[in-house]
């Protein structure tokens, strides 16, 4: 396959995306959302407070005006009467001395008088006016505060506004990651099909054969992939739960992962140093497996089982596979495992657990190849009427705490003394119930079978 060829275009561009790009926009993203709220912050900070006001000032006082007006005016006109002979020659040098100071001090009054009188209306203008602004100035600035006020809480009302587009476009970015990698294994799987054709033409028989057939074509093998990845979880998760089945294994060597997936488990086992094998329907699976140099192979899994020797593998596990099988072929596959298997060793079955609601509605009927659900004490009884002993059965996936019915605590102090007792009985009788459904609805989401070959 050359560099130029289209499927190997489309394959790099649908799953080798510019890592280096999208974190420096993720980078880009966080630190416009760390500077948009520290300048909110600063500006919730900044909001100002209104003052408090003085009150408009006292009139102007006026009130010895008038009589200032009148009395300015201290010496008559001319100076004052002259008394006849001696003394009149005497009040003229006394006059003649003390004139020019009287006629100072009234020019004095009636300057200060005059101006006084000018600067009447003026104080009378100023005082009107600055009665009238004080209102005015109190009422801009409240309306200013009110203003910052409502500003400040537009700018954090977009904040959720923002964050609820954001998580739009996480969905939707999330769908057309889900819709590429569909389309690139679609892509990879038609590329092989047309390389499998060019070396060998199917026959009318072979081709009439496979139109007969109740499995789906080979080419859909890349849907329930992703379906795997979608709703069973992302390699990472599954190698993380199938993690606690690897003691059960140790010491021992051949597995078998019967619907071996992905091989997250072959790779499990692999890194503790146990041989396995695998074995699954879709060959779309077995390519992923084969690509990560894991030994794995496609067909049926009685068939295959019928195929060894007795006694010829030391281990075998099947993980959601069993839910997907006919009850006869079920019965058959436990009894043929049985002969397959060494004396001493295990055969872990997990499947979903129906005795739980939220598995049973959430996870088994979601799924179009589920074929019945399996109660863990049907498989168990399975188990051991084919030969296994001890068959423990291990609870797995529970469901959280605040996903689960809740209790309600009571509250006597709430009641009232005559309705104390009373109330006690029917919240204690309600809790009762909640820990009935809780124990039937909402348990385990899956369970495993772990049965050993006696001997």
């Amino acid at each position: 396959m050359t560099a130029s060829d289209p499927y190997t275009t489309f394959s790099t561009m649908v799953t080798e995306p510019n890592q280096p790009l999208v974190t420096r926009l993720i980078a880009e993203r966080a630190e416009a959302h760390r500077q948009y709220n520290e300048a909110l912050t600063a500006l919730d900070r900044a909001i100002q407070s209104s003052p408090a006001w003085p009150p408009a000032p006292s009139p102007y006082d006026e009130q010895k005006l008038p009589e200032i007006n009148n009395a300015w005016p201290r010496l008559p006109a001319g100076g004052p009467p002259r008394p006849p002979g001696w003394r009149g020659r005497i009040a003229d040098v006394a006059w003649h001395m003390v004139a020019p100071l009287f006629e100072q001090q009234m020019a004095f009054n009636a300057a200060l008088v005059e101006h006084l009188n000018r600067n009447v209306a003026a104080h009378r203008e100023g005082q009107v006016a600055l009665a009238a602004a004080l209102p005015a100035l109190r009422e801009g600035f409240d309306a200013l505060v009110r203003f910052e006020s409502l500003l400040v809480q537009f700018l954090q009302r977009l904040t959720p506004l923002a964050d609820a587009r954001e998580r739009a476009f996480h969905d939707e970015l999330a769908e057309l990651r889900h819709v590429a990698e569909v389309a690139q294994r679609a892509a990879i799987l038609a590329k092989r099909e047309i390389d499998r054709a060019t070396v060998t033409a199917p026959s009318t028989a072979a081709v009439a054969a496979a139109a007969a057939s109740a499995e789906p074509a080979p080419g859909d093998g890349y849907k329930y992939i992703g379906f795997e990845d979608r709703f069973r979880g992302s390699e990472e998760e599954i190698r993380s739960r199938l993690a606690d089945y690897v003691p059960y294994f140790e010491g021992s060597s051949d597995v078998v992962d019967i619907g071996c997936g992905r091989g997250e488990f072959l790779d499990l086992l692999r890194q503790s140093g146990i041989s396995a094998r695998g074995l699954d329907l879709n060959p779309a699976m077995v390519d992923a497996c084969a690509a990560k140099g894991l030994q794995a192979s496609s067909g049926d899994a009685l068939a295959f089982l019928r195929g060894l020797p007795d006694g010829s593998i030391g281990g075998l596990i099947a993980v959601q596979v069993i839910e997907h099988l006919d009850p006869a072929y079920l019965s058959e596959f436990l009894q043929v495992a049985y002969y397959k298997l060494r004396p001493g060793s295990r055969m872990v079955l997990e499947t979903i657990n129906p005795a739980c609601w939220v598995a049973f509605f959430e996870s088994y009927i979601r799924d179009l190849s589920h074929v019945r659900p399996i109660h863990p004490e049907t498989l168990q009884y399975m188990l051991h009427a084919s030969g296994f002993s001890p068959v423990e059965i291990v609870y797995r996936a529970p469901i959280a705490e605040e996903a689960r019915l809740q209790r309600v605590t009571p509250r006597p102090e709430h009641f009232g003394d005559a309705a104390t007792d009373s109330m006690t009985e029917l919240v204690s009788a309600f809790n009762r119930n909640m820990d009935r459904l809780n124990g039937r609805l909402f348990t385990f989401q899956d369970y495993a079978a772990v049965a050993r070959v006696g001997g």
